[in-house]
């Protein structure tokens, strides 16, 4: 039943409470029929979400059925954490807020009748956190890409993703889906994306090295038409395009595509094809052959190596293996159980690299190390080992 305006000003007296110091219009709440707090789920959005849902703009929840959902944007990925509370949240379309409500000076209260739809005693809180992209990489080593299918030979279908078909696999924002599959070289194939072969996409960049060689061209002027041109007659010309995006910087001079090779990358990916099949290399050999690898014209340092590579300095003689992050545990805690399982004490300029990825906004190394490591001094060098016991 709902009340008139003298009952709430009878009730205001009663609560002894002046009328005066309150505002004019006055709300009178009566639940609706059937209704249960299961039936609406609260969120908690800031300023930019609230933007992006007024937009007409939508954000999707995604997980699978062993995973934890979590919420994204176009561009940001967000963990869901239920927030209890002590007051009950009660949802009241076209409920107006004090600021919302006109400010004209009238005389009298007036009431307004407005029915519940739901409560809740909890909502969702939103955090934002980094993508969890590892599966992505998993899913597209189920099928890789090894080349054009040999005439005669079936194209299967199994283990190959769509974007649509990765969207809902994958716990990341479309940007950062798509920034990521940039990051480890992903292409697209008739429709599906794919992860190349590390044995064929260094094929495709050995015919681009060789070529640019043979012609005696600068690795920062390497024409697109001529390298289609003469590579097109061993690989498709998409892939040699490909190779190029991966590994060069796309420029144009007087309306024609050049690419300028990063010595970085390409001396990477070569120190990566040396140490994928060895578990441990003497370091000093493996300099030397590396060297002798890379294209002539390229220097190559260790420093080249970040994050993919780790150097045993205490050992006799020095020793280099292959150590990739992508490979390492999403989860902070686990990333640096498992680093402190491999080696008790790391020095900064070692772990670094190793961890860069975990940090947050704001966030730096230096504040990770902090919490999870204790810092030591050994042969007068600063080291970091676990907090707490680790099985080795």
């Amino acid at each position: 039943m709902s009340r008139t305006l003298e009952e709430v000003q009878a009730t205001i007296q009663i609560a002894k409470l002046k009328e005066n110091d309150l505002q004019n219009t006055i709300h009178c709440l009566t639940f609706g029929e059937s209704v249960s707090s299961g039936d609406y789920f609260l969120m908690e959005l800031d300023d930019t979400l609230c933007k992006h849902i007024e937009a007409g703009n939508s954000l999707v929840i995604r997980g699978d059925q062993d995973e934890r959902a979590v919420l994204c944007s176009e561009d940001k990925t967000y963990d869901l954490k239920i927030a209890d509370t002590s007051n009950l949240l009660l949802l009241v379309p076209g409920c107006l807020t004090p600021d919302q409500l006109t400010t004209d000076n009238q005389a009298s209260s007036q009431l307004v009748h407005a029915q519940i739809w739901g409560f809740s005693n909890s909502y969702w809180e939103l955090r934002k956190r980094h993508p969890k992209l590892k599966k992505l990489k998993k899913l597209l080593m189920e099928n890789p890409y090894e080349g054009p299918v040999i005439s005669g030979q079936e194209d299967v279908t199994d283990g190959k993703y769509t974007m649509g078909d990765l969207l809902e696999r994958i716990q990341a924002s479309v940007e950062e889906l798509e920034a990521q599959l940039q990051t480890i070289h992903a292409c697209e194939v008739n429709g599906y994306w794919r992860l190349l072969d590390f044995d064929y996409e260094m094929k495709l960049l050995g015919h681009i090295t060789q070529l640019v060689d043979s012609e005696s061209w600068s690795f920062s002027k390497v024409p697109l038409s001529v390298s289609l041109e003469e590579l097109g007659r061993l690989e498709p010309q998409e892939m040699i395009e490909h190779s190029l995006n991966c590994y060069g910087r796309r420029y144009t001079d007087n309306d024609e595509v050049f690419f300028a090779l990063n010595e970085d990358m390409v001396c990477r990916a070569t120190a990566q094809m040396l140490l994928q099949n060895a578990v441990k290399f003497n370091l000093a050999e493996f300099q030397e052959v590396w060297q002798q690898s890379v294209p002539e014209g390229m220097g190559t340092r260790l420093d080249q190596l970040k994050s993919l590579a780790l150097v045993d300095r205490s050992s006799k003689p020095e020793t280099i293996s292959l150590l990739r992050v992508e490979d390492l545990p999403e989860d902070t805690l686990e990333r640096f159980t498992h680093l402190f399982t491999m080696r008790e004490k790391w020095t900064e300029e070692d772990i670094t690299p190793y961890i860069q990825d975990l940090c947050g906004e704001k966030q730096t190394t230096g504040a990770l190390l902090t919490k999870y490591a204790r810092l030591s001094t050994q042969n007068g060098i600063k080291v970091f080992n676990s907090r707490r016991p680790v099985a080795t």
